[in-house]
This record gives C-alpha cells, sequence and structure tokens, in this order.
C-alpha cells in the first residue's frame, strides 16, 4: 500500500490543526478518540497509526476533513483500558476508535450512542458486539481478525518447519486477550496434524519463563503466541525462553521473527487501520455503523527467519521457503 505524508499523533496529547485552518472551516472541529492497546513507543505498531492518520481515504488533512483525535495507549496494562475508555468518552467525540477486545469492551461499557469502530477483535458475533456481520445493528462496527481456518494454519506451518512437533504451547495473559475462542479453535484442528494443546496463561516475565521451561521438559514441543498486546509488549522475554529451551515459536505478527522468534503468519495491521479510517471517515459525513458491515483482514504475510531455524537445528523446507513473503537470513 502506497504511503503519503502523515501527521504523527503520539502519546495521550490532543494534536489539533492549526487556527487558520479552523478559521476557514465554521463548522464544529470533529473529535476522534482512539484507545490503542500497545505502549505508546511501541515500533511495531507505529506504521499502524501513521496509515491511520495519512490518506488513502483515511483521515486526511484538507478543507472540511480537520480532525482534532485524542490517543489514549493502554501498553497492554488492564487496568489502563477502563480508565482511558472514561477519558475518551468523557470528551464527547463523534466517534472512537479502538484496537483489541479489551478496549472495545472497555469503550462499550461506557457508551451506547457514540459510533465506536473496532479493529483487531476475533468474534465480534460471539461476543456480542454485533448482530451480523452484514448489519452490525448498533453503535459498533469494525474489522475483525481471524477465523478458525487461519488458526489451522499456524499449526500446519509448524509441523512443516518442525515436523517432530506434537505438542503446541499456546501463550497468552487472560487479562488481554479472549483466549477461549482462540483455544478451541486451536484444539479442533491440531489432531488432524498430531497434536495436542497445552494452554500457558501468564500475567508477566516471571510466569512467561516459568512456563516456557515447564512447556521445554518433554519432546516435540513448539510455542504460539495469541494475538496480544501482553505478548507484543513481552516479546523479548518470550523469544528468548524460546530460544534458551530450543522450542520453534510462532509469533503473531512479523515483528516475532524480526526479533529473534521463528515464523509468523498474520493480516497486515496497517491495512487494517487504513480500513477502520474510511469507516470512521464515513461516520463523520453521516454513515450508521449499523450499517457499515463488519469486514475480516483478506492480507496475510508469512515470514521466517531462517537465523532462527539454523540455531534450533531445523531445516526449512524449499515449497515453504518459497511460500514465504519474507525470509530473515
Amino acid at each position: 500500500m502506497k504511503r503519503k505524508d502523515f501527521v504523527a499523533l503520539l502519546g495521550g496529547a490532543t494534536v489539533a490543526f492549526s487556527l487558520a485552518a479552523r478559521a476557514q472551516q465554521p463548522e464544529r472541529l470533529r473529535r476522534v478518540g482512539v484507545l490503542i492497546a500497545f505502549p505508546q513507543t511501541e515500533p511495531a505498531r507505529a506504521g499502524d497509526r501513521r496509515c491511520f492518520c495519512a490518506g488513502n481515504g483515511g483521515l486526511r488533512m484538507g478543507r472540511g476533513q480537520e480532525y482534532w483525535i485524542d490517543y489514549r495507549f493502554a501498553a497492554g496494562d488492564p487496568s489502563l483500558f477502563k480508565s482511558f475508555a472514561a477519558e475518551l468518552v468523557g470528551l464527547t467525540p463523534d466517534v472512537i476508535l479502538a484496537s483489541t477486545p479489551p478496549a472495545i469492551a472497555a469503550v462499550r461499557q461506557q457508551t451506547t450512542k457514540i459510533p465506536i469502530v473496532f479493529v483487531f477483535v476475533i468474534d465480534p458475533i460471539g461476543l456480542g458486539l454485533v448482530e451480523s456481520f452484514a448489519r452490525p445493528g448498533g453503535n459498533i462496527t469494525g474489522f475483525g481478525s481471524f477465523d478458525p481456518p487461519v488458526m489451522g494454519k499456524w499449526l500446519q506451518l509448524l509441523k512443516e518447519i518442525a515436523p517432530g512437533s506434537t505438542r503446541v504451547g499456546v501463550i497468552f495473559n487472560p487479562s488481554t486477550t479472549i483466549a477461549p475462542a482462540f483455544n478451541s479453535a486451536i484444539e479442533a484442528a491440531a489432531p488432524s496434524f498430531g497434536m495436542t494443546v497445552k494452554s500457558l496463561p501468564v500475567h508477566d516475565d516471571a510466569a512467561i519463563e516459568e512456563a516456557i521451561a515447564t512447556h521445554a521438559r518433554a519432546p516435540g514441543g513448539v510455542l504460539i503466541t495469541l494475538p496480544d498486546s501482553f505478548n507484543i509488549t513481552h516479546r523479548d522475554t518470550i523469544i528468548a525462553a524460546a530460544a534458551r529451551h530450543r522450542l520453534p515459536l510462532m509469533g503473531l505478527g512479523e515483528i516475532f521473527p524480526k526479533s529473534g522468534g521463528l515464523i509468523s503468519y498474520f493480516f497486515d495491521p496497517v491495512d487494517v487501520f487504513a480500513q477502520a479510517a474510511t469507516y470512521i471517515d464515513r461516520i463523520l459525513k453521516g454513515a450508521s455503523p449499523a450499517e457499515l458491515p463488519v469486514q475480516q483482514p483478506t492480507k496475510f504475510s508469512l515470514v521466517i527467519n531462517l537465523k532462527t531455524a539454523k540455531a534450533l537445528g531445523l531445516t526449512v523446507p524449499q515449497s515453504l521457503l518459497q511460500r514465504a513473503d519474507e525470509v530473515i537470513e
């Protein structure tokens, strides 16, 4: 996707366009609240925010398109979602963007009237956020993250790159991800690959170390990190522990293999944020979230760290390398 010039909007600060631009516009300056699950300084998510604020149909600068945007960054801290959601709703924005299930849950508790656009949410129907994908029916719409076939793909790729794998450890923080929706799909797919699944709930670095060490005590172990702001924030601990115990790691997002993990298969988050910006733009121009269909990602990327594979004693099949979007050597 081509990126144009953008306005970087950082921190919990409020960013407004110039007084001169406002003077040209007699209409009230529109306000957008954004609750991000990741840290403000998280490099893996910087491109998401830039694309959200850039062109390509998103939130653009220009006559008739001046917006005041308030960011809050929860940094994977469960205690911050509720307080930040209350702050944003208290600012009476015209629309709110909520990233990940904890963010949308917190914002939803605060308002049933302000339009909300979510991103990175699995099973929005099961969570009761919308009535259907085609017609959400309330004040919430947005962009989902995964469906069961994709979770089966994670297991398939792990089996291809580590044929001896028989036990999958699934790392997640119960406070920051909807683990049952993921785990049930992974467990349903596992038998077809000759695997069993073990949930590894964690809340801090010490728990990560202990869970991975325990999982490594028996042969055939591999790891999956669920899409979770906690896992992104604590990825260095996860990757280091996986390497120390020689466990192949499927990290959800290219930042994992680029930081030393083995492999990732993930949708393009920048593309999702860009699409979310178009929905917010449409809502600000009068569209109802009840009639904007929920969409699932269609662009996925396979990234393999060949250096990590060699360190683990794995030979990556040529067929898998040929299918990869990026190979890190």
